[in-house]
């Protein structure tokens, strides 16, 4: 069924299919050659000065390096795809089978082709100018959404489309649906059936809110326009609800079905007196070897804003309910229809919890996962997360099962490998760019001089706080036009230290020589962020393996648009 996706998906590339043997050895590899370069990937760019980060690496390297301008870095370092290089002078085998292996261990990125043409030809802010960008995101679809967001919702959805069909399952589960984007494209642009579950209960209200709008909008528009889209066989459903680890799948059925519970005229907000219970619906199509899915861009694994609904609700304003409310009866797992589960850029630990309910609940016939935020993910040796703080408890349905499950390693095959951890550092630095890097250091390189004002001023936060390391200064405007004495002026100032701090002016222009030495070093840990990030993907391909279903990485996205364009793809075989 996968090689039918392969087959029907024409806007992204699919990475070749490698065998259960391939991938565990790929796996073994990655984590010898991590392990290996840890002094890179587990350090922080800020301390190039204060660690003298530059003569940790070989001596041959910086002598290769440490006179290369920012586009020879561009095309001899990072651009996997430079054909003609011509070193200006020779380097050793060392740093250039670094470069070679950490090019040949990343899963390719590129997206060859777009809707219309070729990736890449349309920026997304040109695609609402653009004919030939679909005519319904012109029409209804882009209001409160960004032309990159058009963009996503427009390739994801209709890759979840094409799941649908494949599996003949007309519903859809968006899990971190945000404000609804995706949302009402899968609704009221492709006709599915969508169930979509934030955590931010403000979010939620906002989403209902859209969906009204759009109702309004279409009532609007001309027949001709309005024959184009297919007839929804029902309005998006919005729970406010967190879709926690520890839960079991049979929790997560129940938060769903008690949902679809409320009234049937979403988005208009439910009060309690209008909750009422309905007759379950009919299967369509399910099979008990099935199974669920999310979505969603969301961090529903956070609560940004504090306002926090329960599960089980079907708008801000309900209440959630509980199971005295269901009744004795429904303390069996109700009946459920089959559905494909989606999640754009599903934040830390959400990806990986997406994925387990995949594998184990049997309504889940396929699923869509696009990660992003793998800093936030917990592992073994921070099992515990300060980012991954669960919201105020909420009324439940019933008990939590099972033990809290880590978002990296998830299969056991990863875990048992020698060398698989993975630092914060290292995670964190799998959510750069890339791509964008290199037309910077290409296009825009006085820009990179901000790399070496951070790390300068670093030195003299530490020398004036030495228990002070790595404060977070929130962006300064051009800073990069800015003699660095002023810069440094600016940014003490917001560490509570003193603007007028003296600065020893030769100290600062020995710093200043090395400005290109901070972007090489930085673009050598950069090297290594696609092979973290191929990692992390490799473990959750093999956890699926290892649970018996066959997967497949799309790089369904343009990565100048969206830096995490590789969406894992997974379908259940019927029985």
């Amino acid at each position: 069924m996968l090689a039918e996706a392969s087959a029907a998906q024409d806007a992204g590339t699919f990475t070749p299919s490698l065998s259960p043997d391939q991938q565990r050895d790929m796996a073994e590899k990655i984590t010898a050659f991590l392990s290996q370069y840890r002094h890179l990937s587990d350090t922080y760019r800020i301390e190039f000065f204060t660690e003298d980060l530059w003569h940790t690496l070989p001596s041959s390297w910086q002598a290769a390096l440490q006179d290369l301008s920012c586009p020879q870095v561009a095309d001899l370092l990072l651009d996997v795809k430079h054909g003609d290089r011509s070193y200006p002078t020779a380097w050793p085998l060392s740093l250039l089978a670094f470069r070679a292996t950490a090019h040949a261990l990343a899963f390719p990125r590129e997206c060859r082709r777009e809707r219309g043409g070729r990736a890449g030809s349309v920026k997304p802010e040109e695609r609402q100018k653009n004919q030939s960008q679909r005519s319904l995101l012109d029409h209804i679809f882009k209001k409160h959404v960004k032309p990159k967001k058009q963009y996503e919702i427009d390739q994801l959805g209709t890759l979840v489309k094409q799941l649908c069909d494949l599996t003949d399952c007309s519903r859809v589960v968006d899990v971190g649906s945000g404000q609804g984007h995706l949302t009402r494209f899968l609704s009221f642009g492709l006709g599915l059936t969508v169930t979509a579950i934030e955590a931010d209960g403000a979010l939620v209200a906002m989403a209902s809110r859209f969906d009204e709008q759009l109702l309004l909008a279409l009532a609007k528009q001309k027949k001709n326009v309005l024959s184009q889209l297919p007839a929804p066989q029902s309005p998006p459903r919005h729970v406010a609800g967190w879709v926690n680890p520890k839960e079991s799948w049979e929790l997560f059925i129940k938060q769903l079905s008690t949902a679809e519970c409320f009234s049937e005229d979403p988005p208009t907000p439910c009060g309690p007196g209008k909750k009422r219970l309905r007759e379950s619906e009919p299967h369509q199509g399910r099979s008990h070897d099935s199974t669920d899915s999310q979505d969603s861009e969301l961090q529903p694994i956070q609560n940004e804003s504090g306002d926090q609904s329960g599960p089980g609700t079907c708008c801000p304003g309900t209440q959630p309910v509980c199971q005295e409310e269901l009744g004795p009866e429904e303390d069996s797992l109700p009946d459920h229809p089959d559905f494909i589960l989606t999640g754009l850029h599903a934040c830390g630990d959400l990806s990986a919890t997406l994925l387990r309910l995949f594998v184990s609940c049997p309504y889940v016939r396929g699923i869509t996962s696009v990660a992003c935020c793998y800093m936030k993910i917990t592992t073994e040796e921070n099992p515990d997360h300060p980012g991954l703080v669960e919201p105020p408890t909420p009324p439940t349905l019933g008990r939590e099962s099972g033990p809290s499950e880590l978002g990296y390693p998830m299969s056991s095959w990863v875990r048992g490998l020698s060398g698989h951890q993975l630092s914060y550092q290292a995670r964190e630095g799998a959510c750069h760019a890339t791509e964008d890097y290199v037309l910077r250091l290409r296009e825009e390189g006085e820009l990179l001089r901000m790399h070496c004002y951070r790390a300068m001023l670093e030195t003299f936060i530490r020398d004036k706080r030495p228990d002070l390391r790595r404060a977070g200064i929130q962006t300064i405007k051009k800073a990069h036009l800015l003699p660095f004495t002023e810069y440094a002026q600016l940014g003490l100032a917001r560490v509570s230290l003193p603007p007028e701090l003296p600065l020893d002016p030769e100290r600062v222009e020995t710093m200043l020589r090395q400005q290109g030495r901070v972007v090489v070093y930085s673009s050598l840990a950069l090297l290594l962020a696609p092979v973290v990030e191929t990692l992390v993907l490799l473990d959750r391909i093999i956890y699926l393996q290892e649970n018996g279903v066959d997967s497949q990485l799309v790089a369904l996205f343009h990565p100048n648009f969206s830096p995490r364009n590789l969406v894992l793809v997974a379908l259940k075989h019927r029985e």
